[in-house]
């Protein structure tokens, strides 16, 4: 069987990557296509296989610049020729499932998410920009939401990362979902011997839709650490606007980021997600999480056992919880946090994806 792996970029390891990890190791022949890819930040899981770009990857700085190509992105999609293959994957969040696929194949999309600057954050991520710039993506949205929805219907399978895409993939596209969430490496993220507990933890792009400045102000006052790792275009405002218990370490490695993990009192994550690996890496190392109780996150931390949720996305809100969880420390035990990270495994996420295969293809 020749599988196609259609996946949006490639260009830095995050959750749909790791995703496409496991893909790879399910079909180890599949070939897989991409908008744009950076070598040099993509693992040798996913560059052992032969890799082919779109026409995209030619426009002027596609490598750093591909976002503002989405208008580019549907033609560059349905110009791939698939002639050949049995199966077409597209792991999706930026435009990947707009792929012609030949009569006789199926196609199954693992949708990370319906492209959030489209769809839900559209009226968000329009505010965010200068005037021109507003004008022109109102015009490239209304088009891309069309070929969107047309998009979708040459799918015959979706798989959903969680219940709340499930529903917004229902409402956008009108077609039902199955829900497999995605795994964390268990080998990577372990708990340590005595974490020294010192700080608080958060790890995220720090763009605006993340809620950094959340966790920055919830901390002002504070007799508490919290140390902030990742980088993006709010990286410097938040800076010089945080209070001296709040450091910020940039970009953090694998190793650097299980010791961060594992030494943290607890990690703090205030942004809705569609689904979050960030929690479950955090449980894997036996941490518990102190989340905004909405998205993803809602199915993977247990309420008082696996960590505490606010319920209004305030910095007032995400005080007085971390507040709480002070007072409740001693009941949140890093065996029970590492058994509930355990049952997102990787070999999991395999057996249940080729059983969704297999069903498909029959």
């Amino acid at each position: 069987m020749r599988v196609a792996i259609i996946h949006y970029w490639l260009v830095g390891m995050r959750g749909g990557e790791r995703v496409l990890e496991q893909l790879c190791r399910l079909f180890p022949d599949a070939d897989i296509f991409t908008h744009v890819l950076n070598r040099e930040r993509i693992s040798d899981a996913i560059l052992r296989h032969k890799i082919q770009c779109t026409t995209v990857s030619r426009l002027p700085f596609a490598l750093t610049q591909y976002k503002k190509y989405l208008v580019f992105m549907p033609k560059a999609l349905e110009e791939l020729n698939l002639a050949g293959y049995d199966l077409v994957i597209s792991s999706e969040a930026g435009p990947s499932k707009g792929v012609i696929p030949p009569p006789n194949s199926k196609h199954i999309t693992y949708c990370h998410s319906p492209m959030r600057y489209i769809w839900d954050q559209y009226h968000q991520y329009k505010l965010e920009l200068g005037w021109p710039a507003r004008q022109i993506f109102s015009h490239v949205a209304h088009n891309l939401r069309q070929w969107d929805v047309t998009a979708a219907s040459r799918v015959d399978k979706f798989v959903a990362n969680s219940n709340f895409v499930a529903a917004r993939i229902a409402r956008y596209y009108g077609r039902d979902a199955e829900v497999l969430n995605p795994p964390v490496d268990l080998d990577a993220y372990r708990p340590i011997a005595s974490p020294s507990q010192s700080y608080y933890f958060m790890i995220s792009e720090l763009v605006p839709y993340k809620r950094a400045d959340l966790a920055v102000e919830a901390f002002r006052g504070l007799d508490k650490q919290l140390v902030i790792a990742g980088s993006g275009s709010e990286f410097k405002r938040l800076k010089s606007i945080a209070p001296p218990n709040v450091r910020f370490v940039g970009r953090a490695s694998n190793s650097e980021l299980r010791e961060l993990y594992s030494n943290a009192a607890a990690l703090i994550f205030p942004g809705e997600e569609d689904f979050g690996i960030v929690p479950l890496e955090a449980m894997a190392c036996g941490r518990p999480v102190l989340a905004y109780g909405s998205g993803g996150v809602l199915e993977t931390v247990v309420d008082g056992k696996t960590g505490l949720f606010f319920h209004e996305q305030t910095a007032a809100a995400l005080r007085q919880t971390i507040l709480d969880f002070e007072s409740k420390v001693a009941n949140f035990e890093p065996r029970i946090i590492r058994a509930r990270a355990e049952q997102f495994s990787e070999t999991r996420f395999r057996d249940r994806f080729a059983s969704i295969v297999a069903k498909t293809l029959t």
